[in-house]
């Protein structure tokens, strides 16, 4: 393994993992800035407020994307067994 093979393979890894978590964390956080800006509004200061839809917002994105991420893990995972098997 050289080093070229280690950072070819931890640069795929680390996007495969930023594209599988940018919908959950893109959407929790326009929920959270909506919610925020609503509590500045009618001056609602209340910590329990914003978490729940933020929960709510996850699981909906999970269930919606679920199968698109398991996809770019799947695939992450078959181009790291071919890699293996090729060395």
């Amino acid at each position: 393994m050289d080093s070229d093979f280690a950072m070819r393979l931890l640069i795929d890894t680390l996007i495969a993992a930023l594209k599988m978590s940018a919908p959950v964390l893109l959407s929790t956080l326009v929920v959270g800035l909506l919610i925020s800006i609503v509590q500045v509004v009618t001056q609602v200061q209340e910590m329990t407020l914003t978490f729940v839809p933020k929960i709510i917002v996850v699981g909906v994105v999970c269930v919606a994307m679920g199968s698109w991420m398991l996809s770019i893990a799947v695939e992450l995972a078959k181009r790291m067994f071919e890699a293996a098997a090729g060395m």
